[in-house]
């Protein structure tokens, strides 16, 4: 009698096993990841003008040319231009004083971004387009959700590897590998490595010497310059100087400095009235006096 008792036991065990077996993970296919959960950081506050907020996907790789159009202290665009056949460019967009950055699409037969120009009512960007990278203009009255054919010289100047397009052509640039280049109504100006090239209309490039000029905003009859090496800045110094009438000796008037400010990758800046947005390495900048305090 104990031993039928013993092999009862021993076959319920048996049988135990097998109904557990057809529940493991390869009946059920193999077992998923687990699950994490990430939280997106809640800003207590909006940042003012003259706070500073650490810039994201825009900012990866800092030595490539990188590009900042402002409409006001609180709202601004930003991208990395990308490279046709490589990168692709980011365009993004603040409207918190650069707290957040939203990115925006560009169409897929965007291989590159050479300007943007932003307003309150538009945004203009010069992209490169298709396999053959054709500089074309394209405006936006949505914020990028759409975008049309834009005008020539809507989106600035532009630097290409053919040269600057400038008012929707393209010219020999006035300088091996121009740093930044800007187009106004009546002059342009490219920025060389330890001078500026200024003209107006197409007359001849006015040669300025002046070291370590990185960008360039403007407001009314004055261009901003951002300037790194300055003695008496460590960081961004910014200096202004008029856009009329520019010869070989014209002085800037030193404005401020964004102390700290990081000076060894690529520096962009853009000014609307007082308030003037620096870009450096990681970081979005916003001051409202003209770039006096950061």
């Amino acid at each position: 009698m104990a031993v039928v008792v013993v092999v009862l036991v021993v076959l319920d065990i048996v049988l135990v096993a097998l109904a557990l077996g057809r529940t493991d993970s390869e009946q059920n296919g193999p077992a998923g990841p687990i699950p994490t959960f990430t939280s997106t950081p809640h800003t207590a506050e909006t940042p003012t003008a003259g706070a500073s907020a650490d810039a994201d996907t825009a900012s990866s790789g800092e030595t490539a040319h990188r590009l900042l159009s402002a409409v006001d202290g609180q709202e601004a665009w930003r991208a990395s231009a990308g490279t046709c056949g490589g990168p692709r460019p980011v365009l993004e967009h603040t409207v918190d004083g650069g707290a957040t950055w939203v990115p925006v699409g560009l169409g897929t037969d965007v291989g590159s971004l050479m300007a943007i120009r932003a307003s309150d009512a538009e945004l203009s960007v010069l992209v490169g387009v298709g396999e053959d990278c054709t500089a074309t203009v394209r405006t936006s009255t949505d914020a990028g959700v759409t975008w049309d054919a834009g005008t020539a010289g809507a989106a600035g100047a532009g630097i290409t590897a053919d040269g600057v397009v400038l008012a929707g052509e393209t010219v020999q640039a006035p300088c091996t590998d121009p740093i930044d280049a800007f187009q106004g109504e009546q002059t342009s100006v490219v920025i060389c490595d330890g001078h500026l090239e200024w003209r107006t209309g197409t007359a001849a490039w006015v040669d300025v010497p002046m070291g370590g000029v990185r960008s360039i905003g403007v407001d009314g009859g004055e261009y901003t310059l951002a300037r790194v090496g300055a003695a008496s800045c460590d960081g961004v110094q910014f200096e202004t100087m008029p856009a009329a009438d520019v010869t070989p000796t014209t002085p800037t008037t030193p404005i401020g400095c964004a102390t700290g400010a990081d000076t060894d990758g690529t520096v962009s800046i853009d000014r609307v009235e007082q308030d003037v947005w620096l870009w450096d390495g990681d970081t979005v900048r916003v001051s409202a006096d003209g770039g006096a305090s950061w």
